[in-house]
This record gives C-alpha cells, sequence and structure tokens, in this order.
C-alpha cells in the first residue's frame, strides 16, 4: 500500500490525466473514508454516540464561535428542525448550551460548554483532522487551496446523484 501511495504522489508531480486523477481518487477515497472511521473518539464523548454531522456542527461553533440555531442551519445546509434537535441532544448530554441572545431575546445563541475536560475533548478530536489538513494546505498557495475545496465542494455535490 505504501508503494501505491508513493507512486500516486510522484503521478500527481507530474500532472495527471483526467482518468488517471478519478482512478487516484477512487482507490484513495475510500482509505481516507476508512481512516476517519477508525479516528477514536474522546473517552469524555464516547457514550455521547456523536455523528459526523455532530462534527461539523462542533468544528463551526469551535472556529466560528457562538452562533443561533438559524445560522448553524445555513451552515450545515439542513433544516433548523434538525439543528434544534441536534443542540437539544447535545445540550442535554452537556456539550453545548444555549443563552438568550442580548440582542435579541427572543433568539437563543448557542455555544460549547465551557465544562473545561468536555470542551478540550471536543478540541481534540477536531485537532487530529486540523493538524491533517494544515500539513496538506501549507505546501499549497492560496489559489491551490480554494481550488481544492471548490473541487471537494463540487465532487461532494455530484456524488449524490443515484448510480444508473
Amino acid at each position: 500500500m505504501a508503494t501505491e501511495r508513493t507512486s500516486t504522489a510522484a503521478e500527481a508531480e507530474d500532472g495527471l490525466s483526467t482518468d488517471e486523477a478519478i482512478r487516484a481518487m477512487l482507490l484513495l477515497m475510500p482509505r481516507v473514508a476508512a481512516r476517519l472511521k477508525r479516528t477514536r473518539i474522546p473517552e469524555r464523548l464516547r457514550s455521547m454516540n456523536l455523528a459526523p454531522r455532530h462534527l461539523s456542527l462542533l468544528a463551526y461553533l469551535l472556529f466560528d464561535g457562538p452562533m443561533s440555531v438559524n445560522e448553524l442551519a445555513a451552515r450545515l445546509e439542513v433544516a433548523p428542525t434538525t439543528v434544534s434537535l441536534m443542540v437539544s441532544d447535545l445540550g442535554r448530554q452537556g456539550v453545548l448550551e444555549r443563552h438568550t441572545d442580548p440582542a435579541d431575546r427572543r433568539r437563543s445563541i448557542v455555544a460549547i460548554t465551557e465544562d473545561p475536560q468536555t470542551r478540550t475533548a471536543i478540541e481534540n478530536w477536531l485537532a487530529n483532522g486540523a493538524d491533517a489538513w494544515r500539513r496538506a494546505f501549507d505546501p499549497l498557495s492560496p489559489e491551490q487551496r480554494a481550488m481544492f475545496v471548490r473541487t471537494m465542494g463540487a465532487y461532494e455535490s455530484g456524488a449524490v446523484r443515484e448510480p444508473q
């Protein structure tokens, strides 16, 4: 397997045809998915049945700070009721807190708990992926990073199509 990764990296440096790039990604993506599935959830969070959608929600709150349910829903591209259910569930488990928005008392703001052990567990869970992306993105130019992100978004959008 190491030989395959090395040859794929070497091919990528010289450029790839569309078919070669598709082949490389079709071989790489299952390995990436398998590795992500094996990522250990910190002990503090294991009993909470967290799923990838929770990871995205927590990443937004960690990186961008507290926000409303509607803001989270827009970013996650799901219905506000879905986010509200996730927030309620994670709130019961002590992961998230809701506070009244001082600017609009009808609205609540969602934040990661201030509990240091839980917050550290969340930060550590996200850090592994963030560190891997940092190593991958650091050698690239800002334009190359943007192109990669757009490419992954286009792939994700196109991957929802039902097989024929």
